[in-house]
């Protein structure tokens, strides 16, 4: 798509860029004071985003020594077993880049799974498939051993988690982490990936309006 979009502008005679392009400045990073509104209700903010829908994904991280506990949801996370690898349902999950290959996800402020990635530096994205409903709730609650009872292998190069029968996965070392408001935005630079198998007829699993579909 991006070599098309080259090519249309070039036969547009759009104007070449004669040196590099600067920067944006970095914005002002800092809390809503609280003198301040924001700008739209929390809850009609999800109601109207909840009509987009998502695929929905694990991403998971192989244990590491002295880690605490704690796993999570994303926003909202419980203490879990102090040992062994960690995972959390998340649905915002994308390809980011080609060139280098990127992906990105985010994950709360708050999270206390997000510590044990950063801790291990890596991870791996399964993407869901319809069947695997049961599973994902799973991995969206907390106080729990979220993977007792879970089939999964290593990934090849980080060792994360991969969940079997999950319709692809991703495995990543952290590329870079930035501040989203009260999220972080967790870049991913992939090492290895594929599809499980028989997926090619698979149906993904979405979340729309607050269920799976």
């Amino acid at each position: 798509m991006a070599a098309a979009a080259v090519r249309y502008l070039r036969s547009a005679g759009a104007p070449t860029v004669a040196g590099p392009v600067e920067a944006l400045p970095r914005p002002e990073l800092r809390a809503v004071g609280d003198d301040e509104r924001a700008p739209v209700d929390q809850a009609e903010f999800r109601r109207v985003l909840g009509n987009f829908a998502t695929g929905v994904t694990v991403v998971t991280a192989p244990a590491t020594s002295g880690e605490g506990d704690g796993n999570g949801n994303g926003d909202s996370d419980g203490a879990e077993q102090e040992a062994g690898p960690a995972g959390f349902a998340c649905q915002s999950f994308s390809s980011l880049s080609l060139d280098p290959p990127l992906v990105c996800f985010m994950v709360g402020r708050t999270s206390t799974t997000w510590p044990r990635i950063a801790r291990a530096g890596v991870f791996c994205v399964n993407v869901l498939g319809a069947h695997q409903g049961e599973l994902c709730r799973g991995f969206a609650v907390s106080g729990a051993d979220k993977f007792a009872g879970v089939v999964y292998d290593a990934a090849p190069v980080s060792g994360s988690p991969r969940l079997a029968g999950a319709a692809a996965w991703i495995d990543c070392t952290i590329h870079a982490v930035h501040t989203g408001g009260d999220h972080l935005i967790v870049v991913g630079r992939v090492d290895a990936l594929g599809t499980g198998d028989g997926t090619d007829a698979m149906t993904p699993l979405l979340f729309h309006k607050g269920r799976f579909l």
